[in-house]
């Protein structure tokens, strides 16, 4: 489970890498909102990788944590879908502001000249 799970957070974080280096602006969009999904499942990994497991405590007495998985993790992953759909869509109108004002979707604002 954890080879897979740390094998798909190298392929979301990967291929984000190489969006965000490509020339065009929605290939740089694509990679940002790759790179936030492999932070996401980071971040979401970090809470201990628990099946069945419930996020809340019971109250009072000697509670064992093992049983348990970390709602903070839970909570930050939450909050961090939020924020990157907030700037995906940022970007998304900031992108389109861009193309309507230099006429192209090149991240620099100029064509590739072909030799």
């Amino acid at each position: 489970m954890e080879l897979v799970l740390s094998l798909g957070i190298g392929v979301f974080v990967g291929s984000g890498i190489w969006l965000v280096l490509r020339p065009r602006t929605f290939q740089v969009i694509v990679g940002l909102c790759l790179l936030a999904y492999g932070i996401n499942l980071f971040i979401f990994s970090m809470g201990r990788l628990r099946t069945g497991a419930a996020p809340i405590m019971p109250k009072g007495g000697f509670v064992n944590p093992d049983v348990y998985a970390d709602p903070l993790s839970q909570a930050l992953v939450l909050t961090a879908i939020v924020i990157s759909f907030a700037t995906t869509a940022l970007f998304l109108v900031v992108m389109i502001a861009s193309r309507g004002l230099t006429g192209t979707d090149h991240v620099d604002g100029k064509e590739r000249e072909d030799p």
